[in-house]
């Protein structure tokens, strides 16, 4: 039973936690001002942090490198949204990329 409250209590944190910060940006944005290059500095952590995390995710499977389909699907993919095909394009070639050097062997 105090496993189950404890979980309780964490969930209940980090709800509060969570609630907290996403009705901090609107409350603090009128009243802090940030300079341009701030902002811009944001701006490009953000698209690093996400760039990031879509490499671990192509890359990697827990800590081991995921093999070669999955790297070869997402650059496909990736190319394939560089050069402006349908999203639904994109997802189907980086699937059939992915699941045809699987099927020959390549892991």
């Amino acid at each position: 039973m105090t496993s189950g409250l404890a979980l309780g209590i964490g969930v209940a944190v980090l709800a509060a936690g969570t609630y907290a910060m996403r009705v901090a940006g609107p409350v603090l944005r009128n009243r802090i001002s940030v300079s341009a290059t701030a902002e811009k500095l944001m701006d490009r952590a953000t698209v690093v942090l996400l760039v990031t995390v879509a490499l671990t995710g192509a890359l990697f499977v827990g800590h081991d490198l995921a093999g070669w389909a999955r790297p070869a699907g997402v650059t496909v993919g990736v190319a394939a949204a560089l050069l402006r095909a349908p999203l639904a394009l994109v997802v189907i070639l980086a699937a059939v990329t992915s699941a045809g050097l699987r099927a020959v062997g390549v892991v």
